[in-house]
């Protein structure tokens, strides 16, 4: 394609020993970064951006940025917002799809977590009697303790009395 940009280190590569086309095909306005390989006989279309580093095995489709190993579609430009200098260095602001999927299992963590506490709590209490006043289960030895036990204001939370 025309006005194509390749930073230093790309490798353009074929991954078969079929005869015939093995190589990429780029797009016009394509920009590759450092280091980054395209490999197969695969079509980076018009406007495509290649992170720096980031492994392409698939077709992109237009106007797409791709990043990662291996490269995943990470934005799609909106029409008429290109850069006017030509190459937008606003790396920062491109979505981490390992991070985002690694802040999705920390939620679930979370979520699985909280369910645990609740039905542990409520194994933990499920035999007590709401009438008594103190629970043997916030106290494993309070029923051997002879009397040395006082009630708090709060329900389960107990406070040895001084000898």
């Amino acid at each position: 394609g025309d006005d194509v940009t390749l930073y230093h280190g790309v490798t353009l590569g074929g991954t078969s020993w079929k005869k015939g086309k093995r190589h990429p095909t780029l797009g016009n306005g394509v920009m590759v970064g450092a280091g980054a390989k395209v490999l197969g006989n695969i079509t980076l279309s018009d406007n495509v951006r290649v992170g720096a580093n980031s492994v392409v095995v698939e077709d992109v489709p237009e106007s797409c940025t791709v990043v990662g190993i291996p490269g995943k579609i990470v934005r799609l430009r909106e029409a008429g917002q290109l850069n006017p200098y030509g190459i937008d260095l606003d790396h920062h602001l491109i979505p981490d799809p390992v991070g985002k999927a690694i802040n999705c299992l920390l939620e679930r963590i979370d979520a699985l977590e909280a369910q645990v506490t609740q039905k542990s709590a409520e194994e933990r209490y499920k035999d007590c009697d709401p009438d008594n006043e103190v629970c043997e289960n916030d106290c494993p030895g309070a029923a051997h303790a002879g009397g040395n036990i006082a009630l708090r204001n709060k329900p389960h939370q107990l406070v040895t009395s001084p000898r």
